[in-house]
């Protein structure tokens, strides 16, 4: 019996890391999206103030002007890619995943007893029987 109720405690904790981890990704996702939006829009406005400066202040070329602009997008572009990549779990998950290996430890050491004992039993039956006969 026991067995059982901690695969379902497993089961239920999984169910539980895999909501919040799920909920966390869809919530990233919506906010990325958004934040495209905004980000698009001042990027164009700053590529065009930008580009306009550089053209006639520094007196470039066209060529010279976009390299500087694909430069500075660039590494615009890593700074993001670097921030975007440090998500981490919440505590809900980790204490989800936490329940779900403690309730799989308690089946398999449930599950190694009763495999112990079920031949103890089965030798012991058979030497009562044979005590019958």
């Amino acid at each position: 019996m026991r067995p059982f109720r901690l695969a379902r405690i497993a089961a239920e904790a999984e169910g539980v890391r895999l909501r919040g981890m799920a909920t966390r990704i869809v919530t990233r996702a919506i906010l990325a999206v958004i934040a495209l939006f905004f980000v698009l829009g001042a990027v164009v406005f700053g590529h065009i103030a930008a580009w306009y400066e550089i053209r006639t202040a520094l007196d470039q070329s066209y060529l010279v002007t976009t390299g500087i602009l694909g430069g500075a997008d660039l590494v615009v572009a890593l700074i993001l890619v670097f921030f975007a990549t440090r998500s981490s779990p919440s505590r809900v998950e980790i204490e989800a995943l936490d329940v779900r290996r403690k309730a799989v430890e308690g089946i398999v050491s449930a599950l190694s007893l009763t495999q112990m004992v079920i031949p103890l039993l089965r030798l012991v039956s058979g030497m009562r029987s044979g005590r019958r006969r």
